[in-house]
């Protein structure tokens, strides 16, 4: 059992870790705020809270268990609101999404069958 939990505890830790590195490598590389910001919400809520629950296995005391959980409530509702209420005011003070570049919206070729 406790081999198991080890197995599963490393898993999330990775998983958690990968998740957090591709969200900084979103904010490089994205276009604009509004992706950036998506980027790094998404992947730094999920891939903290992986990496809390990979810490939630491994924990031997129970009062770090409560305290991870605790932790772990408190991301979960306090990461998404936050880059909610980071959008609405970026919207608010007139930063506009850039639109996407379109490759091909047809015209007058006819196309080859």
């Amino acid at each position: 059992m406790s081999l198991l939990l080890e197995i599963s505890s490393g898993i999330c830790l990775l998983i958690g870790s990968f998740l957090c590195f591709s969200g900084g490598i979103g904010i490089i590389r994205f276009p604009d705020f509004y992706t950036r910001m998506h980027a790094a919400s998404v992947t730094d809520t999920l891939g903290a809270g992986l990496i809390l629950i990979g810490l939630m296995l491994q924990s031997p005391n129970g009062m770090v268990l409560i305290k991870l959980i605790l932790i772990l409530i408190c991301t979960l509702f306090i990461n998404p609101s936050a880059s909610h209420a980071l959008a609405k005011a970026a919207l608010h003070n007139g930063l506009i999404p850039k639109e996407a570049k379109r490759a091909n919206q047809g015209g007058n070729k006819s196309s080859k069958l």
